[in-house]
């Protein structure tokens, strides 16, 4: 059985995984980035439109020498860092999809799910040499990924009722607030 990194999920989950991955590293995680907390549906819709060059992955994290575009303002990047990579997308897009498949094979709402969790890890480097000018050789290593997805059926979220009768706790800040403001008024 594959492990996840994260183990207190529900029974209305369904996952994917994949290890190994020869897709770059930081690309994929800010396409994972940019995904998380969205309904399934929506980042299928939004993955295929990156591919399509139409909305951008705006890259907040492994931004060093990204170009500038409009389109990075529009997903929430205000320094307008984006790009559109095709490869990180395509598999985030595989793995969501077949993410997506197993949750139906679990009779959950596919309309409702949401993803909770997506990451992305560092796979051991692929080395390889390339030969370089007075008979030098450099490392030419590849960045693949590990990724893993959780989707989440949030269609019975309802959130709890307070009840009448019970009083609600106070913190350490607002308890010494209220002394205060009970021995000023006295």
């Amino acid at each position: 059985m594959a492990r996840y990194s994260k183990t207190n999920i529900s029974e209305r989950t369904a996952k994917a995984r994949g290890a190994d991955l020869r897709v770059h590293f930081k690309n994929t995680a800010e396409t994972a980035a940019a995904v998380r907390g969205m309904n399934v549906n929506k980042a299928i819709k939004y993955l295929e439109a990156v591919m399509d060059h139409k909305r951008c992955i705006p890259f907040l994290r492994f931004n060093g020498g990204v170009g500038r575009t409009a389109q990075a303002k529009n997903e929430g990047n205000s320094i307008g860092q984006g790009r559109w990579p095709k490869k990180s997308c395509q598999y985030m897009l595989d793995l969501l999809k077949n993410a997506k498949s197993n949750a139906i094979a679990k009779e959950l709402d596919e309309d409702n799910l949401m993803i909770i969790h997506a990451q992305v890890n560092q796979a051991p480097r692929g080395r390889r040499r390339t030969y370089r000018a007075h008979g030098r050789i450099n490392a030419y290593m590849s960045s693949p990924s590990h990724i893993e997805v959780i989707l989440e059926d949030k269609s019975g979220d309802v959130p709890a009722e307070i009840e009448e009768g019970a009083k609600r706790k106070l913190s350490k800040v607002q308890r010494a607030r209220k002394l205060r403001s009970g021995a000023t008024s006295a």
